[in-house]
């Protein structure tokens, strides 16, 4: 299953025992769902969590079954209201005069609580949202045909201090998120803390092992040079050979040409400590231009 089958089927979990919360759920799935309009209703969901949990929402919100339940075998799951009582009962539980249709606006007023918002964002991301694989980036979007109800929601989570961003795609307008630490407290209002704590986990191991894979690099760049330079100062040596000038060096410049020949593949740093006593690396960088500038001269 993917994470945001999980993320739906954890949210599946919540209590339906507040009437008020369980008609703001259906609210949202309603608006966020395929069809909703004073003639009919239509929600379909390859979900099966979601897919046992609507007719019981319906009950628990309106007193109401759905007229059409989907069949057996289908690979997705269609529920359908045609019954023109049980729509129009569902558009005055809304504050809507049943003639016109339900889906421009959302009435806030059935939104003040906390809970009955939190509510109403899980039905709209049950019927119409996604969230991607923490291991493959951060995105949580809620989808839907209504372009008034998309504003509307926009400005509501605005108002609770998210931050959403808003785009059109083909005919969907779309509210969606990027930022990590918002999807991990949008799935948390929902009803998803554990699917959260999943996405948390999954940015802790990535940042880890970017880190890591930082300071892998950063060593292999480091030891690289130091490769380089132990090739130059190597090939430095070699020409005070041809020149004959190794013989005419103090005891010091001696030595470091010993030790650099016997260990060439050591930094300055772990060079310096082959030497009896250990010196600086700083005394032994001196001492190695110092070499550098003889075999040039």
């Amino acid at each position: 299953m993917s994470f945001s089958g999980d993320v739906k089927t954890e949210l599946c979990r919540a209590s339906l025992d507040r009437p008020c919360c369980a008609r703001a759920e259906a609210y949202g799935a309603l608006l966020y769902g395929n069809t909703f309009t004073s003639r009919e209703v239509r929600l379909i969901t390859e979900s099966e969590s979601f897919a046992s949990r609507l007719p019981l929402l319906l009950d628990r919100a309106f007193g109401l079954q759905f007229d059409r339940l989907p069949g057996d075998g289908e690979r997705k799951y269609v529920f359908h209201l045609a019954d023109k009582g049980k729509i129009h009962r569902i558009i005055d539980a809304f504050g809507f005069d049943s003639r016109q249709s339900p889906v421009l606006h959302i009435n806030f007023g059935l939104l003040e609580e906390e809970c009955c918002r939190a509510a109403f964002l899980r039905g709209a991301f049950l019927a119409g949202g996604s969230v991607t694989e923490p291991a493959k980036g951060y995105h949580l979007e809620l989808a839907t045909s209504h372009a008034q109800a998309s504003r509307e929601l926009l400005a509501l989570l605005t108002d609770m201090g998210r931050q959403p961003r808003h785009a059109l795609r083909n005919s969907s307008q779309v509210i969606y998120f990027k930022n990590s630490e918002q999807i991990e407290e949008l799935l948390t209002l929902m009803g998803a803390p554990v699917s959260a704590m999943e996405l948390m986990n999954a940015k802790a191991e990535k940042e880890l092992r970017n880190g890591v894979n930082r300071r892998v690099n950063c060593e292999a760049a480091n030891l690289d040079k130091a490769v380089d330079a132990a090739q130059e100062q190597l090939e430095a040596i070699r020409r005070l050979y041809e020149l004959d000038r190794v013989e005419g060096l103090n005891a010091a410049l001696k030595e470091t040409i010993v030790l650099r020949e016997t260990y060439p593949e050591l930094t300055l740093s772990q060079l310096a400590e082959e030497f009896e006593p250990p010196i600086t690396k700083s005394c032994l960088n001196h001492r190695m231009r110092k070499l550098m500038e003889l075999s040039k001269s």
